[in-house]
């Protein structure tokens, strides 16, 4: 089972890293699971609060983060606010 969050811009900074794996059913399952896995880094949930996310390249836009279901090797995009235009 391979499924992995990618971390862009503001939450790779606060992660400490690109990428890492999850083990998780659903989107809040995966993103809980991030957010103790960094609970050293305040800034990392606070940054999280503002992101958009990408399930295999679909954004997930307003769904309730708990109706969204991750097959097996699933990838999470974590995009936060870019800024300029």
């Amino acid at each position: 089972m391979h499924r992995h969050h990618r971390y862009w811009a503001a939450a790779k900074g606060a992660a400490g890293t690109a990428e890492e794996p999850y083990r998780a059913g659903t989107l809040a399952q995966a993103l809980e699971q991030a957010r103790t896995r960094h609970a050293h880094e305040p800034r990392f949930a606070q940054v999280l609060g503002v992101c958009s996310f990408l399930v295999d390249g679909d954004p997930v836009g307003v769904r309730d983060h708990a109706s969204v279901t991750l097959r097996d090797g699933a990838v999470v995009e974590v995009l936060p606010p870019f800024a300029g235009g």
